[in-house]
């Protein structure tokens, strides 16, 4: 039996609440999973503390919280600071490199990648960031299948925007396969 509990953070206006709806549209109705999604987030429109769990299970999930993340994603600084502790011991922790530098102990599996950078320099628009780190995820992770993401990702987003966060996606998912579980 499977389940996987993810921890996505950053700050409002990042796209973490999105990532974790796509995500678990993939699982959900692509590939036939449980899934549920709950988030927090500051007052604030944009700028404030953003946090979005999602749970990923094939069989049924009885509380919708996640406590310890299996996947702890953390885009900026302040994020990381106030979630680092609820990683699973042996997890996995999931950094952008130059918004969020590591310096907690923490029993997980850390892997830093340049998401912004990619998402900025190669993609060439930094508003996709969120979605280079749900194909980093896909790939490090292997919890649902890359097409069933890039289904979603046709399902979520508006077709003038289409393309280019199908570029993130790849180049996320890039990014992630090295270091792939």
């Amino acid at each position: 039996m499977m389940r996987t509990r993810f921890i996505f953070s950053g700050s409002g206006g990042q796209g973490v609440i999105t990532a974790a709806v796509i995500l678990g549209e993939a699982a959900a109705i692509y590939e036939g999973l449980n899934a549920v999604q709950a988030q927090s987030y500051g007052p604030e429109a944009r700028g404030g503390a953003a946090r979005a769990e999602l749970i990923i299970s094939d069989y049924p999930i009885n509380f919708p919280r996640v406590n310890n993340a299996n996947v702890l994603v953390c885009l900026t600084q302040a994020a990381y600071n106030k979630y680092y502790e609820a990683i699973r011991p042996g997890g996995l922790l999931v950094t952008d490199s130059r918004h969020v530098k590591t310096s907690k102990s923490v029993d997980a599996r850390q892997i830093e990648l340049p998401l912004f950078q990619a998402a900025t320099e190669t993609v060439g628009n930094p508003i996709v960031l969120n979605i280079c780190m749900v194909g980093a995820v896909t790939a490090l992770t292997g919890v649902v299948k890359k097409a069933s993401v890039e289904k979603a990702l046709v399902a979520h987003v508006p077709a003038d925007y289409l393309e280019l966060n199908q570029q993130a996606f790849a180049l996320g998912y890039e990014l992630g396969a090295p270091y792939a579980m």
